[in-house]
C-alpha cells in the first residue's frame, strides 16, 4: 500500500499483505467499552477479515499445517513444526539454517502469512505462506510468495530485506493505533499499537464518552429509488455525506504515508499522498494492473460519481457483500433489463451471466488472492486492440482474441461506445503518444471525466510542455477538488520560478497535508518572500518528516537526498544517498543517483566505482545497466554502451525506454538496418509504444526504406 514520491521521479513498491503484538491487553482498554454496549455489531465484526488481520500465533489463530511440513523453492527451504504449543520454522538458503519462533499470524484467507522477529523490534514476513483455500481449489499447501522466480538473499524482495518488513510496509493497516516509532539514526523500530487487529477504533476513532475529534458523518435521510421507466436507481433524499470513505481509503489505496500511523479522525489526503492512474500500475484505459487496491479504480467509476459508497454493497461490520450473486447489483439495476440473456448473452445462472464477471474482472495477487476491479467498466475489446489492455471477454475465453470479441459484440448488436475527444486524448496520453498543450488542458478541464483521471492528466502536463503559464495553472491551485489542487501543486515545477511562490503560497496553508507537502516540494528551488517563510518552513518540515517515515527503506533517504540536491547541498545529498544504500543495499536507484551526483562533480573514477559495486550487488538491475551505458556514451565508448543497453532491455523487457535507447545506440554504431529490424520486433510488445513508432519512422526515412516507413506509419 506504499509508494514514494521523489522530486523528479515517482518510484513505488507494492507488497503482499503482510504484517506483530506488542500489547494485546490494550485492545480491551479502547474497544471494550464498544463491545459492552454494541454486542450485535461486535458479533458481526468477528466474522470479518478485519477481526483476523493479525493475531498471536496460537492454536486458535494458526491455520497452516505445522505438522513437520517442508516447503522448498529454488534452493530455499523451510521446515514448519510445533513444540509445546509453540510454532517454529527452520529456514535455510543453501547451507545456512536458522530456527525462528512464529510470533504472529497475518490474515487468514485465502492465505495466511507468518511473522518472525529477526532482531529486537523488527518483524519480517516469511517467504512461504499457507494457501488456506480448500484442496479442491488448489489450497491446503505451503507456497512461496514469489512462485515463479528465484529470490536470492541479494535480492531486494528477499524476505529479510526492508520491502518485507512488517513495521514499515504493512503494520498500520492491520492493527489499531499503530505507531512505527522508527529511529532513523540507528535504523531500529520501537513500534506499538493499541489493538492487535483492525477493531472499532480503526474506523470510528477513540469514541470514549462518544466524543470524537472528527465531526460524525451525518446519515442522510433517503434511499435509492427507481421510478417508472428507469432501469437504474438514483438517490432520493438528503445529500449524502460519503466522507467516511476516507477511513476506508487509508488502507485500501496505494499511497505514500505523510504521518506515523493512521488517525481515523483525519482526512485521507491529510495523511497520505495517493498514487494516481499512471503506468505501470494501471492499464491505459484505467483498469487495474499491479496491486493498487481499490481507491484508484473506484474513483473512476460512475458509482462513485453518483454517490454510491462502500457500505451500499458491503456490510459495515462483516465487510462481506450484502447480497450474493447478481442480487447485489439488482438492488439498483433493474433485473428485467440487466439480468436477462438479451443483456449479458450468456446462459442464465452461468458464470458468464454474473454481473461481476464482465464489469468487475479479477486480478490475482499474492499467488492466490483474486481481487476485483472496482471501476465497473464495460468490456471494451476494441480498446484492447488499441492499447493491449485486458477485457473480460478474452480473459474468460482464453482461446479467442480481441478481434473475435469485437465481432461477437457486433453480432449481438451491442451499440458501440461513443468516447469523447478528451477521453480519447487521455488514453493517447496514457499510451505515451504526444498531444498538444491545448488538448492536454482540455482533458483537465473536462468535468465529464472523473476527477482522478483529470488529476492524473494534470500531473502529467510535463509530457506536453516544458514550461507552463501561471495563469493556466491558477484555476486548479484554487480548485475545490482536492485531487486537482494536489496535482497542481506537483505540476507547478513547470511554472517560471519568478511566479511560482506567489502562485503556490496559498497551498502552503491548505487544509490537507498532501497538498502542503507537494507545494513545498515545488518551491524548494525558488525565493520565498518573508510573508510566506513561516508557512513554507512548516510545510517543508512536514515534507522532511514524511521522508523520515519512509527511511527504514531506501526511498526515504533517496527523496531526502534529492531535496538536498535542489538546495545544492552536495555534502548532505551524498550522505543521504550513501545512507539509502546502507539501509537498503539492493536498491538500485540509490546507486544510480549517487553515480549521477559524482558525474555532475566530474568524478569519473567514482562513477565507475559506484556502478561496479552496484552491478556486483545487483547484477539483474536494468536501471544500473542503462545508467552505466549512458556513462560510456558520454565517454564516447559506444560499443560498451550498446552491450549494456541490450542487457537492460533483456532484463526489463516491459520498459520501452530501454528498447528505444538500444535501437538508437545500434543506429549510432552505423547499423541503421539492424536498428529498424529491432524496432519492428519490439514495437508491438509495448502498449505505450509511440516513442518507438516515431523512431522507426525517422530511421526508415534515414535508410530510405518505404516498406519500413509504411509499417511504422500504420502504427502511428
Amino acid at each position: 500500500m506504499y509508494f514514494f514520491n521523489s522530486l523528479n521521479k515517482l518510484s513505488f513498491v507494492i507488497l503482499a499483505t503482510v504484517g506483530f503484538l506488542l500489547s494485546s491487553s490494550v485492545t480491551a482498554d479502547e474497544n471494550q467499552a464498544c463491545i459492552d454496549c454494541h454486542q450485535e455489531q461486535t458479533t458481526q465484526w468477528q466474522k470479518s477479515d478485519h477481526a483476523k488481520s493479525m493475531a498471536i500465533a496460537d492454536k486458535q489463530s494458526v491455520v497452516g499445517n505445522f505438522d513437520k511440513q517442508t516447503a522448498e523453492h529454488y534452493g530455499q527451504k523451510a521446515y514448519f513444526y510445533q513444540q509445546q504449543d509453540k510454532y517454529f520454522v527452520d529456514i535455510s538458503y543453501d547451507k545456512k539454517v536458522q530456527t525462528l519462533p512464529i510470533t504472529y499470524t497475518f490474515g487468514h484467507y485465502p492465505l495466511q502469512q507468518y511473522l518472525v522477529e529477526t532482531e529486537p523490534g523488527r518483524f519480517q514476513v516469511l517467504p512461504f505462506a499457507w494457501d488456506a483455500r480448500s484442496k479442491e481449489e488448489g489450497g491446503q499447501r505451503w507456497y512461496h510468495n514469489y512462485q515463479n522466480e528465484e529470490i536470492k538473499p541479494e535480492d531486494r524482495l528477499h524476505w529479510r530485506q526492508p520491502l518485507q518488513n512488517w513495521n514499515g510496509m504493512c503494520a498500520d493497516c492491520h492493527s489499531d493505533g499503530l505507531k512505527r516509532n522508527y529511529d532513523i539514526d540507528n535504523n531500529k523500530f520501537d513500534s506499538t499499537f493499541t489493538g492487535i487487529n483492525v477493531g472499532c477504533v480503526s474506523c470510528h476513532a477513540n469514541m470514549n464518552g462518544h466524543e470524537n475529534k472528527k465531526k460524525p458523518t451525518k446519515i442522510a435521510q433517503g434511499g435509492w429509488q427507481r421510478t417508472a421507466g428507469e432501469s437504474t436507481a438514483h438517490w432520493v433524499g438528503e445529500k449524502r455525506d460519503n466522507s467516511f470513505m476516507d477511513q476506508c481509503f487509508s488502507c485500501h489505496a496505494l499511497r505514500a504515508p505523510l504521518t506515523d500511523g493512521i488517525d481515523p479522525s483525519k482526512k485521507f489526503l491529510d495523511q497520505f499522498a495517493p498514487q494516481l492512474l499512471q503506468a505501470p500500475m494501471y492499464h491505459v484505459d484505467g483498469q487495474i494492473k499491479e496491486e493498487v487496491y481499490v481507491y484508484g479504480s473506484f474513483l473512476q467509476s460512475k458509482m462513485y460519481a453518483n454517490g454510491v459508497n462502500c457500505i451500499d454493497c458491503h456490510d459495515q461490520h462483516t465487510m462481506k457483500i450484502k447480497i450474493p450473486d447478481n442480487g447485489l447489483c439488482l438492488q439498483c439495476h433493474a433485473s428485467e433489463v440487466f439480468d436477462k440473456p438479451e443483456h449479458h448473452h450468456h446462459e442464465q445462472g452461468s458464470d458468464g451471466a454474473q454481473c461481476v464477471s464482465c464489469h468487475m474482472p479479477e486480478n490475482t495477487y499474492m499467488g492466490v488472492d483474486d481481487r476485483r476491479d472496482h471501476s465497473f467498466k464495460i468490456p471494451r475489446p476494441d480498446l484492447s486492440e488499441k492499447f493491449a489492455s485486458p477485457n473480460a471477454c478474452t480473459t474468460c475465453h482464453e482461446s479467442q482474441d480481441n478481434k473475435w470479441a469485437v465481432n461477437l459484440l457486433k453480432s449481438w448488436k451491442v451499440k458501440p461506445r461513443v468516447d469523447s475527444k478528451t477521453r480519447k486524448d487521455f488514453w493517447r496520453l496514457q499510451q505515451g503518444q504526444s498531444i498538444t498543450l491545448e488538448q492536454h488542458l482540455a482533458i483537465v478541464n473536462d468535468e465529464g471525466i472523473d476527477v482522478i483521471s483529470r488529476a492524473t492528466a494534470l500531473q502529467m502536463l510535463g509530457f506536453s510542455t516544458e514550461q507552463l503559464s501561471h495563469q493556466l495553472l491558477k484555476p486548479f491551485v484554487e480548485h475545490d477538488e482536492d485531487l486537482l489542487r494536489l496535482a497542481a501543486a506537483g505540476t507547478a515545477s513547470l511554472i517560471n520560478p519568478g511566479f511560482r511562490a506567489e502562485l503556490l503560497s496559498p497551498l502552503l496553508n491548505d487544509e490537507l497535508a498532501a497538498v502542503r507537502v507537494a507545494a513545498a516540494r515545488s518551491l524548494m528551488d525558488v525565493y520565498i518572500p518573508d510573508s510566506d517563510k513561516a508557512s513554507f518552513k512548516k510545510a517543508l518540515n512536514e515534507l522532511i518528516f514524511s521522508n523520515e517515515q519512509s527511511s527504514w527503506r531506501g526511498e526515504g533517504h533517496l527523496n531526502q537526498g534529492m531535496l538536498s540536491m535542489v538546495k545544492e547541498d552536495i555534502v548532505a545529498t551524498e550522505k543521504a544517498y550513501l545512507k539509502a544504500i546502507s539501509v537498503d543495499p539492493y536498491f538500485d536507484s540509490a546507486y544510480s543517483n549517487l553515480a549521477e551526483l559524482y558525474r555532475t562533480q566530474g568524478k569519473t573514477n567514482q562513477v565507475v566505482a559506484v556502478y561496479n559495486k552496484a552491478l556486483k550487488n545487483i547484477p539483474t538491475s536494468a536501471v544500473l545497466h542503462y545508467g552505466y551505458g549512458l556513462h560510456f556514451v558520454r565517454q564516447k565508448q559506444l560499443d560498451k554502451a550498446t552491450s549494456l543497453f541490450k542487457k537492460s532491455m533483456t532484463l526489463s523487457p516491459q520498459e520501452q525506454q530501454y528498447a528505444y535507447i538500444y535501437a538508437l545506440a545500434i543506429d549510432g554504431s552505423g547499423d541503421t538496418v539492424k536498428a529498424i529490424k529491432l524496432l519492428r520486433e519490439m514495437v508491438n510488445v509495448y502498449a505505450q509504444n509511440q516513442q518507438l513508432v516515431e523512431l522507426g519512422l525517422s530511421l526508415s526515412q534515414k535508410a530510405k526504406s518505404r516498406v519500413d516507413f509504411d509499417y511504422f506509419m500504420a502504427l502511428r
